[in-house]
């Protein structure tokens, strides 16, 4: 089982530990043992994302339910649409009902979010980036969410990618020290015995904030540059300014990136945006569980 599966399927259990505890009382209170058929109908519009955990949710009630998919991850849905159809019996199906729909409309919210804020950005080269900015514990779901919307992942912690940011820089001295540093710790036995990793297969990104920095880091030798809150004009200037000094430098335009400027920032020739409002400020999408049949 890989990290993904692993932690969707620790969350769904922690989630339903959470909801039934000793048991759902209601349920079992007024409901006879029966069985019961029920569709996921959607109530709004967008990206849909997190169906498997939907799924594993109803099957941990009771591994007897029988799950119908009408659509998949990645696919659009309006209201109105049916998502699955659920087949099992009364009380465990119930039961499951809001942990699977919470996992399927905040997953869905993501993705529908960065939807958005791809669709501002088609047409040009530039792709929208996901952050580190994420609900704790639930970091590969999101960011898998975030790829169902047309996103890009970005690093996924702290040791599949080096990014200098300006505390590092700080506390280094300069630009210039803390990527040699860094290229003196990537050519090094620690580095292959913690990582499994080496200098030819791990990424260096620097964060700068002026025009000065950026050609540090660039005469570093740095591939790819944070340009981090930065103004249209700004940016503008920096993206000229870094491609004559080196044409394949990748740049990635970060900090205050919403709806209504990220066309605007894209359009400056940076190669990414990145944002961390399409994880942690995506509104949830709206489903609803509809019982059809009771034979």
């Amino acid at each position: 089982m890989d990290a993904y599966h692993r932690q969707m399927l620790e969350l769904v259990k922690a989630a339903l530990d959470e909801d039934i505890g000793a048991g759902d009382i209601t349920s079992l209170a007024c409901l006879e043992t029966g069985p019961l058929t029920a569709e996921i109908i959607a109530k709004s519009e967008g990206i849909l994302s997190g169906l498997e955990a939907t799924a594993v949710a109803f099957r941990l009630v009771d591994n007897a339910t029988e799950i119908r998919l009408w659509k998949n991850d990645g696919d659009p849905f309006r209201p109105g649409d049916k998502i699955a159809r659920i087949k099992g019996f009364n009380q465990p199906v119930i039961t499951g009902e809001r942990t699977a729909l919470n996992f399927l409309g905040h997953l869905s919210g993501i993705a529908t979010l960065t939807g958005k804020f791809a669709a501002q950005l088609a047409g040009t080269n530039c792709k929208i980036l996901d952050t580190r900015k994420t609900t704790p514990g639930f970091r590969l779901l999101e960011k898998k969410a975030v790829f169902h919307g047309g996103g890009t992942n970005h690093r996924i912690g702290l040791y599949d990618m080096i990014l200098i940011k300006d505390n590092h820089i700080a506390a280094a001295g300069s630009i210039t020290r803390a990527v040699q540093l860094t290229k003196d710790f990537l050519y090094s036995l620690d580095c292959r015995q913690l990582f499994g990793s080496g200098p030819c297969d791990t990424g260096i990104e620097v964060e700068v904030a002026t025009e000065d920095q950026l050609a540090e880091a660039i005469n570093a030798g740095v591939p790819r540059l944070l340009l981090d809150n930065q103004s249209i004009e700004s940016l503008r200037a920096m993206v000229t300014k870094a491609r004559e000094l080196n044409p394949e430098v990748k740049l990635e335009a970060s900090g205050n990136v919403t709806l209504d400027n990220v066309a605007a920032i894209g359009a400056t020739g940076v190669d990414f945006v990145s944002s961390g409002a399409i994880t942690h400020s995506a509104p949830s999408s709206d489903f609803s569980l509809r019982v059809v049949s009771t034979e």
